[in-house]
């Protein structure tokens, strides 16, 4: 399960490219502010505002998630879970820049992006 800022721009975009990339149908997502995002917040005591990995009833949030995610991509994003190998404080403070800074340089939506019929399998309310 995936839960991601609904609003962002960066983040939907990088949800299309998971589903386009996701050849194992894997992943199912939410957003963070959806009925089932609040209540996966409130459970797992969620803290961040970007994306969020939930595998296997653990938690992954900032680079771990996203290279935990690109570990089960198809294509040559597996390749980037080697990242894996660089200490947590030093990819962290990189994820959190862009977070930080996803709102201006990729922009935000006045409402969350609706999928199409045919995706909206892959999403949870």
């Amino acid at each position: 399960m995936i839960l991601f800022d609904g609003v962002c721009n960066l983040c939907n975009h990088s949800v299309q490219l998971i589903i386009k990339q996701d050849k194992q149908d894997y992943f199912r997502f939410a957003a963070l502010d959806s009925d089932y995002g609040k209540a996966m917040v409130v459970r797992y005591h969620i803290t961040t505002d970007s994306i969020v990995l939930i595998e296997h009833d653990q938690v992954y949030t900032q680079s771990g998630a996203a290279l935990r995610i690109a570990r089960r991509l198809s294509g040559i994003y597996p390749v980037l879970y080697a990242a894996m190998i660089i200490p947590k404080f030093i990819r962290d403070p990189i994820y959190r820049l862009i977070a930080r800074n996803r709102y201006r340089w990729f922009g935000r939506r006045q409402s969350c992006w609706v999928p199409s019929a045919a995706l909206s399998k892959k999403f949870i309310a």
